[in-house]
């Protein structure tokens, strides 16, 4: 069983930074992705960010410029760097491993609050 545990959420002002990890059991060279999801209150979970195993990596476009995915293949863990946060980024945050078969598996979510 793939578990996928999540850090570094919390409260933050506009315009400040967090960085959120996500620590997967076993290799993730075993997954074809990994990525961030997020969902707001009332709304429906949406894509942030991904990185194929190959690095190549995915934003949404309101986090383009501002949001940076990465991994730590010896650690086999995957961060995302948060800069400039909004109003609207807040939201609970998921980790996704997504394997070649199609299979996914997804962390508890982590709060991350935006506000002044």
């Amino acid at each position: 069983q793939v578990q996928l545990v999540e850090s570094g959420g919390g409260l933050v002002q506009p315009g400040g930074s967090l960085r959120l990890s996500c620590v997967v059991s076993g290799s993730i060279f075993r997954f074809s992705a990994l990525g961030w999801y997020r969902q707001a209150p009332g709304k429906r979970r949406e894509l942030v960010a991904t990185i194929t195993s190959g690095g190549m990596t995915n934003y949404a476009d309101s986090v383009k410029g501002r949001f940076t995915i990465s991994r730590d293949n010896a650690k086999n863990t995957v961060y995302l760097q948060m800069n400039s946060l909004k109003l609207d980024d807040t939201a609970v945050y998921y980790c996704n491993c997504r394997e070649w078969t199609g299979d996914d598996y997804w962390g508890q979510g982590i709060q991350v609050t935006v506000s002044s």
